[in-house]
Parts: C-alpha cells; sequence; structure tokens
C-alpha cells in the first residue's frame, strides 16, 4: 500500500515513543518527555503514515538546536551548519520496502536548501554493516568515531556534504521562494525553523 511523509502531530508522540522502545538495540531509548522535546525543537520531525497508522518516524536538528546529545555535541564542537540526523526508525513489519530511502531523500530535500551539511551517526558491532553500507550509498563518509559516555557503544561518526548548498544560499540567501516543498517545520507556538548562514 502506498504511503506519506508528513510532519508528525502533537497527539501521535505517544505512538513516537512506542516505536522507537520496539527498535530493537540500534535505537537509543526514548520517554515521553523527550519525544516532547523532539516536538518543540526538531527542525525536521516527520513521520511516514500509510494504512491509518504510523510506519516510522525520523528527527533532525540543526546546529543551533539546544539538543544535549553527545552524539550531536560531538558534530556541534568539530563543525558547523549541519542538520544533525538524531533518529530514523521503521517499524519492524514496514522494513525492507522502501521507507528508509524514502525518508533520505526526504530529509535531504529539506536541509540542502538551509545547510551545507547532514550528519548521523551509525553504532558499530556485529550486524550493524546493512546500516553504514546505507549510508555509504546516500554519499556518506565517516569523519571520525566515538564512544558514547555512559553507554559504551561506539558509533561512526558520518557526514554528508549538500552539494547545492552553496550554490543556493548565493541565490536566495536566506529567503527561499514560497512553495510548500520548502516549507520550514511549524513548531509549537508558531514559530519555525531557521536557515542557517554558511
Amino acid at each position: 500500500m502506498p504511503f506519506q511523509i508528513r510532519d508528525v502531530r502533537a497527539d501521535e508522540l505517544e505512538q513516537v515513543v512506542a516505536l522507537n522502545n520496539s527498535a530493537g538495540p540500534s535505537i537509543l531509548p526514548m520517554d515521553l518527555n523527550k519525544a516532547r522535546f523532539f516536538w518543540e525543537h526538531a527542525d525536521y520531525f516527520r513521520v511516514i503514515e500509510q494504512d491509518g497508522g504510523l510506519g516510522g518516524f525520523l528527527v533532525g536538528f540543526s546546529d543551533a538546536a539546544p539538543h544535549d546529545s553527545p552524539n550531536f555535541r560531538w558534530f556541534r564542537e568539530r563543525h558547523r551548519h549541519f542538520l544533525y540526523i538524531d533518529r530514523i526508525v521503521i517499524a519492524a513489519q514496514r522494513r525492507g520496502g522502501g521507507r528508509g530511502r524514502a525518508f533520505y531523500a526526504d530529509v535531504m530535500s529539506f536541509a540542502e536548501p538551509r545547510w551545507a551539511q547532514l550528519c548521523c551517526e551509525v553504532f558499530l558491532g556485529v550486524g550493524y554493516d546493512p546500516a553504514l553500507l546505507f549510508h555509504g550509498a546516500f554519499g556518506f563518509r565517516e569523519i571520525g568515531q566515538q564512544t558514547m559516555p555512559g553507554t559504551g557503544l561506539r558509533a561512526s561518526m558520518l557526514m554528508k556534504d549538500l552539494c547545492s548548498h552553496p550554490w543556493i544560499a548565493a541565490t536566495y540567501g536566506d529567503r527561499l521562494p514560497e512553495a510548500p516543498w520548502l516549507a520550514a517545520r511549524q513548531r509549537p507556538g508558531g514559530s519555525i525553523g531557521t536557515i542557517g548562514s554558511a
């Protein structure tokens, strides 16, 4: 059946938490407070809707976000002007149908007019090679590794240059054309995500 990628709604946060916490060891657990933090501060927070339910979600933060993730801080201490993919989750029964690839195409389309780079991490260990290959196929490269404090989990820190961003920034500055696919996420209280400067 067809699926739709769209912004998350406030009344779906409990479903997001349930999806997250059933995803397995490659995704760190979260509670409703963290989901609300994502809702209030994420620049990109979209879900896959299919057959009337949620089949996955992806959350991304700009380098200016008040995010306390140690992996996010690792990138911010070394780089600027990026969108950080905090997590992507696809429901177990929906995996293998191209939804992850669709999410990455969507987040890259959202990020490229706004930021120069896209960042994320993949945990290292037995069974994680498919995730590394997935990101490599999208043009991500490893720029370092770190062991997450308090977890013992080692992560490959990945970055992708968004090659059209310099032209977009030089041509449009911080005023993108008004088109639905270029719209920034509407945040609670009416604020919207801002466009960074290179």
